[in-house]
Protein backbone atom coordinates (compact mmCIF):
# COMPACT_ATOMS: atom_id res chain seq x y z
CA UNK A 1 0.00 0.00 0.00
CA UNK A 2 1.48 3.74 -0.96
CA UNK A 3 1.50 6.64 1.40
CA UNK A 4 2.69 9.71 2.73
CA UNK A 5 2.93 10.21 6.12
CA UNK A 6 5.46 12.14 8.35
CA UNK A 7 5.87 9.37 11.35
CA UNK A 8 4.58 5.77 11.75
CA UNK A 9 5.61 5.82 15.10
CA UNK A 10 3.26 8.11 15.82
CA UNK A 11 0.52 5.84 15.27
CA UNK A 12 -0.52 4.74 18.42
CA UNK A 13 -1.15 7.98 20.27
CA UNK A 14 -3.01 8.80 17.01
CA UNK A 15 -5.27 5.82 17.28
CA UNK A 16 -6.36 7.01 21.48
CA UNK A 17 -7.41 10.50 19.73
CA UNK A 18 -9.59 8.55 17.45
CA UNK A 19 -11.50 6.63 19.78
CA UNK A 20 -11.65 9.46 21.78
CA UNK A 21 -13.68 11.22 18.95
CA UNK A 22 -15.35 8.16 17.85
CA UNK A 23 -17.13 8.67 21.46
CA UNK A 24 -18.78 11.96 20.62
CA UNK A 25 -19.65 10.87 16.88
CA UNK A 26 -22.88 8.26 17.53
CA UNK A 27 -24.50 9.11 14.30
CA UNK A 28 -21.57 8.13 12.73
CA UNK A 29 -21.16 5.02 14.63
CA UNK A 30 -25.03 4.26 13.64
CA UNK A 31 -24.19 4.62 10.17
CA UNK A 32 -20.99 2.20 10.49
CA UNK A 33 -22.28 -0.68 12.44
CA UNK A 34 -25.28 -0.60 9.36
CA UNK A 35 -22.49 -0.34 7.04
CA UNK A 36 -20.78 -3.52 8.36
CA UNK A 37 -23.84 -5.44 8.29
CA UNK A 38 -24.73 -4.49 5.08
CA UNK A 39 -22.03 -3.52 2.80
CA UNK A 40 -23.49 -0.84 0.46
CA UNK A 41 -20.45 0.91 -0.83
CA UNK A 42 -19.02 -2.35 -1.78
CA UNK A 43 -17.02 -1.55 -5.29
CA UNK A 44 -17.23 1.72 -4.97
CA UNK A 45 -13.61 3.80 -4.61
CA UNK A 46 -13.86 7.19 -2.46
CA UNK A 47 -10.85 9.71 -3.49
CA UNK A 48 -11.08 12.40 -0.52
CA UNK A 49 -9.24 15.74 0.03
CA UNK A 50 -10.03 16.31 3.39
CA UNK A 51 -8.53 17.87 6.58
CA UNK A 52 -6.52 14.88 8.26
CA UNK A 53 -8.16 14.84 11.75
CA UNK A 54 -9.48 12.59 14.49
CA UNK A 55 -13.22 13.25 13.15
CA UNK A 56 -12.21 12.72 9.20
CA UNK A 57 -10.16 9.55 10.37
CA UNK A 58 -13.95 7.71 12.07
CA UNK A 59 -15.55 8.80 8.86
CA UNK A 60 -13.05 6.73 6.50
CA UNK A 61 -13.23 4.23 8.84
CA UNK A 62 -16.76 4.24 8.32
CA UNK A 63 -16.77 3.78 4.46
CA UNK A 64 -13.90 1.45 4.62
CA UNK A 65 -16.83 -0.38 7.09
CA UNK A 66 -19.39 -0.02 4.48
CA UNK A 67 -17.23 -2.01 1.72
CA UNK A 68 -15.38 1.08 0.04
CA UNK A 69 -11.85 1.17 -0.73
CA UNK A 70 -10.55 5.25 0.76
CA UNK A 71 -7.64 7.02 -0.18
CA UNK A 72 -6.93 10.17 1.69
CA UNK A 73 -5.40 13.63 1.12
CA UNK A 74 -5.27 16.81 2.98
CA UNK A 75 -7.35 19.60 2.09
CA UNK A 76 -5.06 22.24 3.62
CA UNK A 77 -1.10 22.18 4.00
CA UNK A 78 -1.32 23.45 7.71
CA UNK A 79 -5.02 21.18 9.22
CA UNK A 80 -3.11 17.49 9.48
CA UNK A 81 -2.94 15.51 12.72
CA UNK A 82 -0.09 13.52 12.10
CA UNK A 83 -0.60 10.82 14.83
CA UNK A 84 -4.22 10.67 12.60
CA UNK A 85 -2.48 9.92 9.43
CA UNK A 86 0.09 7.80 10.63
CA UNK A 87 -2.96 5.60 12.49
CA UNK A 88 -5.09 5.59 9.83
CA UNK A 89 -2.12 3.94 7.92
CA UNK A 90 -1.00 1.36 10.42
CA UNK A 91 -3.75 0.56 12.08
CA UNK A 92 -6.56 0.79 9.29
CA UNK A 93 -4.50 0.11 6.16
CA UNK A 94 -5.66 3.44 4.83
CA UNK A 95 -3.73 5.11 1.93
CA UNK A 96 -3.05 8.70 3.56
CA UNK A 97 -0.76 10.79 1.49
CA UNK A 98 -0.52 13.94 3.89
CA UNK A 99 2.47 15.74 5.99
CA UNK A 100 1.66 19.04 8.18
CA UNK A 101 3.72 21.92 6.88
CA UNK A 102 4.10 20.48 3.54
CA UNK A 103 4.62 22.60 0.41
CA UNK A 104 2.56 23.20 -2.07
CA UNK A 105 4.81 20.74 -4.30
CA UNK A 106 4.10 18.45 -2.05
CA UNK A 107 0.25 19.16 -1.25
CA UNK A 108 -0.32 18.76 -4.98
CA UNK A 109 1.61 15.80 -5.36
CA UNK A 110 -0.72 14.24 -2.43
CA UNK A 111 -3.82 14.95 -4.32
CA UNK A 112 -2.26 13.06 -7.54
CA UNK A 113 -1.89 10.48 -5.43
CA UNK A 114 -5.49 10.00 -3.98
CA UNK A 115 -6.37 10.40 -8.19
CA UNK A 116 -4.32 7.38 -9.00
CA UNK A 117 -6.24 5.27 -7.49
CA UNK A 118 -9.45 6.20 -10.07
CA UNK A 119 -12.26 7.16 -7.71
CA UNK A 120 -15.82 6.62 -8.32
CA UNK A 121 -16.33 9.06 -5.82
CA UNK A 122 -14.44 12.70 -4.88
CA UNK A 123 -15.01 14.02 -1.44
CA UNK A 124 -13.65 17.37 -0.81
CA UNK A 125 -13.03 20.19 1.33
CA UNK A 126 -12.52 23.26 -0.67
CA UNK A 127 -12.73 21.46 -4.14
CA UNK A 128 -9.08 21.04 -4.98
CA UNK A 129 -9.86 17.71 -5.91
CA UNK A 130 -12.31 18.09 -8.54
CA UNK A 131 -10.15 21.65 -9.59
CA UNK A 132 -7.39 19.28 -10.04
CA UNK A 133 -9.34 15.95 -12.04
CA UNK A 134 -11.05 19.16 -14.68
CA UNK A 135 -7.63 21.17 -15.03
CA UNK A 136 -5.26 18.66 -15.55
CA UNK A 137 -6.98 15.26 -15.86
CA UNK A 138 -10.26 16.00 -17.57
CA UNK A 139 -10.41 12.15 -19.08
CA UNK A 140 -10.44 10.51 -15.63
CA UNK A 141 -12.84 13.24 -14.54
CA UNK A 142 -15.39 12.00 -17.05
CA UNK A 143 -15.18 8.29 -15.39
CA UNK A 144 -16.04 10.02 -12.15
CA UNK A 145 -19.76 9.16 -11.07
CA UNK A 146 -19.89 11.98 -8.75
CA UNK A 147 -18.31 13.95 -6.09
CA UNK A 148 -19.10 15.76 -2.40
CA UNK A 149 -18.29 18.70 -1.14
CA UNK A 150 -18.11 19.95 2.32
CA UNK A 151 -17.38 23.60 2.50
CA UNK A 152 -19.31 27.30 1.35
CA UNK A 153 -15.92 27.75 -0.55
CA UNK A 154 -16.12 24.74 -2.46
CA UNK A 155 -19.86 24.99 -3.41
CA UNK A 156 -18.74 28.69 -4.36
CA UNK A 157 -16.07 27.27 -6.90
CA UNK A 158 -18.72 24.24 -8.00
CA UNK A 159 -21.67 26.44 -8.67
CA UNK A 160 -19.18 29.07 -10.57
CA UNK A 161 -18.06 25.72 -12.98
CA UNK A 162 -21.53 24.05 -13.58
CA UNK A 163 -22.64 27.66 -14.98
CA UNK A 164 -19.97 27.98 -17.11
CA UNK A 165 -20.77 24.84 -18.28
CA UNK A 166 -17.55 22.46 -17.43
CA UNK A 167 -18.38 20.90 -14.58
CA UNK A 168 -18.18 17.32 -15.88
CA UNK A 169 -20.13 15.05 -13.20
CA UNK A 170 -22.48 15.69 -10.17
CA UNK A 171 -21.57 16.60 -7.34
CA UNK A 172 -23.58 17.17 -3.70
CA UNK A 173 -23.25 20.12 -1.95
CA UNK A 174 -23.08 18.65 1.83
CA UNK A 175 -22.14 22.15 3.06
CA UNK A 176 -25.31 23.08 2.06
CA UNK A 177 -27.49 19.78 3.99
CA UNK A 178 -29.65 22.05 7.22
CA UNK A 179 -27.98 19.37 9.41
CA UNK A 180 -24.16 20.57 8.25
CA UNK A 181 -24.34 24.25 8.22
CA UNK A 182 -26.65 25.01 10.50
CA UNK A 183 -24.55 23.65 13.03
CA UNK A 184 -20.84 22.77 11.45
CA UNK A 185 -20.39 26.62 10.24
CA UNK A 186 -22.18 27.88 12.79
CA UNK A 187 -21.01 25.85 16.35
CA UNK A 188 -17.94 24.33 15.31
CA UNK A 189 -16.77 27.08 13.62
CA UNK A 190 -17.60 29.38 16.40
CA UNK A 191 -15.70 27.75 19.32
CA UNK A 192 -13.12 26.44 16.89
CA UNK A 193 -12.42 29.49 15.95
CA UNK A 194 -11.47 31.12 19.45
CA UNK A 195 -9.89 28.35 20.50
CA UNK A 196 -7.44 28.41 17.67
CA UNK A 197 -6.87 32.17 18.56
CA UNK A 198 -6.23 31.75 22.20
CA UNK A 199 -4.14 28.68 21.76
CA UNK A 200 -2.25 31.10 19.56
CA UNK A 201 -1.62 34.22 21.36
CA UNK A 202 -3.47 33.71 25.47
CA UNK A 203 -5.42 37.08 24.85
CA UNK A 204 -7.92 37.86 27.14
CA UNK A 205 -11.18 38.56 24.92
CA UNK A 206 -13.46 40.39 27.60
CA UNK A 207 -12.97 44.12 27.22
CA UNK A 208 -11.49 43.74 23.60
CA UNK A 209 -13.28 44.94 20.85
CA UNK A 210 -13.32 41.50 17.86
CA UNK A 211 -14.04 43.05 14.30
CA UNK A 212 -15.84 39.51 12.69
CA UNK A 213 -15.88 40.22 8.85
CA UNK A 214 -18.47 37.88 7.19
CA UNK A 215 -22.02 37.27 8.74
CA UNK A 216 -22.57 34.28 7.46
CA UNK A 217 -23.16 30.73 9.27
CA UNK A 218 -19.76 30.84 10.50
CA UNK A 219 -19.00 34.51 11.21
CA UNK A 220 -22.50 34.32 13.05
CA UNK A 221 -20.97 31.91 15.37
CA UNK A 222 -17.68 33.64 15.63
CA UNK A 223 -19.46 36.84 16.55
CA UNK A 224 -21.92 35.00 19.17
CA UNK A 225 -18.94 33.49 20.60
CA UNK A 226 -16.38 36.33 21.05
CA UNK A 227 -19.99 38.02 22.66
CA UNK A 228 -20.09 35.15 24.97
CA UNK A 229 -16.15 35.60 26.26
CA UNK A 230 -17.33 38.98 27.09
CA UNK A 231 -15.88 40.39 23.85
CA UNK A 232 -17.35 43.80 21.97
CA UNK A 233 -17.98 42.51 18.80
CA UNK A 234 -18.43 44.39 15.48
CA UNK A 235 -19.58 43.12 12.51
CA UNK A 236 -18.30 43.89 8.36
CA UNK A 237 -20.63 42.93 5.40
CA UNK A 238 -21.56 43.81 2.44
CA UNK A 239 -24.89 41.97 2.32
CA UNK A 240 -27.49 44.10 3.64
CA UNK A 241 -29.52 41.72 4.97
CA UNK A 242 -27.11 39.85 6.72
CA UNK A 243 -25.73 43.79 7.94
CA UNK A 244 -29.34 44.11 9.32
CA UNK A 245 -29.74 40.65 10.84
CA UNK A 246 -26.32 41.55 12.96
CA UNK A 247 -28.55 44.73 13.96
CA UNK A 248 -31.34 43.17 15.17
CA UNK A 249 -29.12 40.16 16.82
CA UNK A 250 -27.08 43.65 19.13
CA UNK A 251 -23.93 43.73 17.21
CA UNK A 252 -22.43 46.90 16.13
CA UNK A 253 -21.91 47.17 12.44
CA UNK A 254 -19.14 49.22 10.54
CA UNK A 255 -17.79 49.64 7.33
CA UNK A 256 -14.18 48.16 7.24
CA UNK A 257 -12.18 51.23 7.56
CA UNK A 258 -13.94 52.39 10.41
CA UNK A 259 -13.37 48.87 12.62
CA UNK A 260 -9.89 48.91 11.56
CA UNK A 261 -9.63 51.77 13.73
CA UNK A 262 -11.31 50.45 16.57
CA UNK A 263 -10.30 46.78 16.51
CA UNK A 264 -8.00 44.50 18.61
CA UNK A 265 -8.63 41.00 17.19
CA UNK A 266 -9.92 40.60 13.73
CA UNK A 267 -11.85 37.55 12.56
CA UNK A 268 -12.52 37.05 8.40
CA UNK A 269 -14.94 34.57 7.66
CA UNK A 270 -16.33 35.31 4.29
CA UNK A 271 -14.81 32.83 1.57
CA UNK A 272 -13.54 35.78 -0.06
CA UNK A 273 -10.17 37.51 -1.36
CA UNK A 274 -8.47 40.45 0.47
CA UNK A 275 -10.95 41.30 2.75
CA UNK A 276 -8.18 42.74 4.96
CA UNK A 277 -5.82 44.29 2.63
CA UNK A 278 -3.65 47.38 2.59
CA UNK A 279 -6.10 50.69 3.67
CA UNK A 280 -7.37 48.62 6.54
CA UNK A 281 -3.88 47.60 7.35
CA UNK A 282 -2.74 51.47 8.01
CA UNK A 283 -5.85 52.46 10.02
CA UNK A 284 -4.82 49.79 12.87
CA UNK A 285 -3.78 50.04 16.22
CA UNK A 286 -0.14 49.05 16.92
CA UNK A 287 -0.78 44.77 18.62
CA UNK A 288 -4.07 44.64 16.35
CA UNK A 289 -4.24 40.72 15.70
CA UNK A 290 -5.64 39.38 12.60
CA UNK A 291 -6.40 36.02 11.64
CA UNK A 292 -8.84 33.63 8.96
CA UNK A 293 -11.42 30.68 9.66
CA UNK A 294 -11.93 31.10 5.84
CA UNK A 295 -10.83 28.39 4.08
CA UNK A 296 -8.13 29.53 1.67
CA UNK A 297 -5.19 31.85 3.12
CA UNK A 298 -6.08 34.66 0.57
CA UNK A 299 -8.59 36.07 2.62
CA UNK A 300 -5.94 38.47 4.52
CA UNK A 301 -3.71 40.71 2.00
CA UNK A 302 -0.41 38.71 3.31
CA UNK A 303 1.66 40.53 0.45
CA UNK A 304 0.66 43.67 1.35
CA UNK A 305 1.64 43.44 5.01
CA UNK A 306 4.82 42.17 3.78
CA UNK A 307 5.23 45.33 1.73
CA UNK A 308 4.23 48.09 4.55
CA UNK A 309 6.80 45.84 6.77
CA UNK A 310 10.61 46.65 7.67
CA UNK A 311 10.65 43.66 9.52
CA UNK A 312 8.88 40.02 9.92
CA UNK A 313 9.58 37.72 12.64
CA UNK A 314 7.91 34.76 14.76
CA UNK A 315 6.98 35.44 18.14
CA UNK A 316 4.96 32.31 19.34
CA UNK A 317 4.13 29.46 17.64
CA UNK A 318 1.79 30.42 15.36
CA UNK A 319 2.10 33.80 15.90
CA UNK A 320 4.36 36.33 13.34
CA UNK A 321 4.89 39.96 13.97
CA UNK A 322 5.23 42.53 10.99
CA UNK A 323 6.80 45.63 12.25
CA UNK A 324 5.72 48.68 10.05
CA UNK A 325 7.82 51.18 8.56
CA UNK A 326 5.95 53.70 11.29
CA UNK A 327 7.04 51.53 14.33
CA UNK A 328 3.43 49.99 14.64
CA UNK A 329 3.20 46.24 15.44
CA UNK A 330 0.48 44.03 13.38
CA UNK A 331 0.28 40.59 14.53
CA UNK A 332 -0.46 37.43 11.87
CA UNK A 333 -2.33 34.05 13.11
CA UNK A 334 -0.81 30.36 11.45
CA UNK A 335 0.23 32.15 8.52
CA UNK A 336 -3.57 33.62 7.28
CA UNK A 337 -4.96 29.81 7.47
CA UNK A 338 -7.98 28.30 8.95
CA UNK A 339 -6.78 29.71 12.88
CA UNK A 340 -8.88 26.99 13.86
CA UNK A 341 -7.26 24.04 12.37
CA UNK A 342 -3.38 25.31 11.86
CA UNK A 343 -3.56 26.68 15.73
CA UNK A 344 -6.39 24.21 17.24
CA UNK A 345 -8.00 20.73 16.28
CA UNK A 346 -10.90 22.11 14.34
CA UNK A 347 -13.99 21.65 15.19
CA UNK A 348 -15.49 19.40 18.02
CA UNK A 349 -16.25 15.57 17.15
CA UNK A 350 -20.11 16.12 18.18
CA UNK A 351 -20.82 18.58 15.51
CA UNK A 352 -18.65 17.12 12.79
CA UNK A 353 -20.77 13.57 13.61
CA UNK A 354 -23.53 15.31 11.33
CA UNK A 355 -20.87 16.68 8.63
CA UNK A 356 -19.69 13.38 7.98
CA UNK A 357 -22.68 11.16 8.35
CA UNK A 358 -23.61 13.54 5.69
CA UNK A 359 -20.93 12.46 4.03
CA UNK A 360 -21.42 8.86 4.30
CA UNK A 361 -24.40 8.81 3.22
CA UNK A 362 -24.30 10.82 0.07
CA UNK A 363 -21.69 8.56 -1.24
CA UNK A 364 -24.49 6.07 -0.37
CA UNK A 365 -26.58 7.53 -2.38
CA UNK A 366 -24.06 8.38 -5.05
CA UNK A 367 -23.67 5.18 -6.17
CA UNK A 368 -27.09 4.13 -6.55
CA UNK A 369 -28.66 7.48 -7.82
CA UNK A 370 -25.37 8.97 -10.30
CA UNK A 371 -27.09 7.92 -13.55
CA UNK A 372 -29.86 9.86 -13.29
CA UNK A 373 -28.23 12.99 -11.90
CA UNK A 374 -26.81 16.06 -14.38
CA UNK A 375 -23.48 17.75 -14.32
CA UNK A 376 -24.56 20.13 -11.94
CA UNK A 377 -24.34 20.67 -7.75
CA UNK A 378 -27.59 19.71 -6.43
CA UNK A 379 -28.44 20.55 -2.23
CA UNK A 380 -28.09 16.86 -0.17
CA UNK A 381 -32.04 15.29 -0.82
CA UNK A 382 -34.39 16.51 2.39
CA UNK A 383 -35.00 12.69 3.30
CA UNK A 384 -31.41 11.91 4.38
CA UNK A 385 -30.81 14.71 6.11
CA UNK A 386 -33.72 14.20 8.37
CA UNK A 387 -32.44 10.95 8.96
CA UNK A 388 -29.34 12.39 9.91
CA UNK A 389 -31.16 14.95 12.50
CA UNK A 390 -33.40 11.88 14.08
CA UNK A 391 -30.22 10.10 14.56
CA UNK A 392 -29.01 12.80 16.37
CA UNK A 393 -31.97 13.32 18.83
CA UNK A 394 -32.20 9.57 19.33
CA UNK A 395 -28.57 9.65 20.21
CA UNK A 396 -29.58 12.32 22.88
CA UNK A 397 -32.83 10.75 24.12
CA UNK A 398 -34.43 13.58 22.54
CA UNK A 399 -38.23 12.95 21.86
CA UNK A 400 -40.24 14.78 19.28
CA UNK A 401 -43.97 14.64 18.20
CA UNK A 402 -45.67 13.33 15.40
CA UNK A 403 -48.33 15.19 13.77
CA UNK A 404 -51.75 13.92 13.93
CA UNK A 405 -54.07 12.77 11.22
CA UNK A 406 -55.76 15.75 11.61
CA UNK A 407 -53.03 18.36 11.78
CA UNK A 408 -51.66 17.04 8.57
CA UNK A 409 -54.78 17.29 6.64
CA UNK A 410 -55.48 20.96 7.97
CA UNK A 411 -51.64 21.33 6.71
CA UNK A 412 -52.35 19.82 3.09
CA UNK A 413 -56.00 21.23 2.39
CA UNK A 414 -56.79 24.97 1.54
CA UNK A 415 -60.31 24.86 2.47
CA UNK A 416 -60.24 25.43 6.24
CA UNK A 417 -59.88 29.13 7.50
CA UNK A 418 -60.82 31.01 10.36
Amino acid sequence: MEYDVKDLSLAQEGRLRIEWAERDMPVLRMIRERFEKDKPLKGTRVGACLHVTTETANLMITLKAGGAKVALCASNPLSTQDDVAASLVKHHKIPVFAVRGEDKKSYYSHINAVLDSQPHVTMDDGADLISTLHSERREQAEKVWAGAEETTTGVIRLKAMAEAGVLLYPVIAVNNAMTKHLFDNRFGTGQSTLDGVLRATNILLAGRRVVVFGYGMCGRGVASRARGMGANVTVVETDPLRALEAVMEGFEVSGGAAAAEKGDLFITVTGDIHVLRAEHFRRMKDGAVLCNSGHFNVEIDIPALEKMSRGRRRVRENVEEFLLRDGRRIYLLADGRLVNLAAAEGHPASVMDMSFANQALVVEYAKESHRYLEKTVYDVPEELDREIARLKLASMGMEIDCLTREQEKYLSSWEMGT
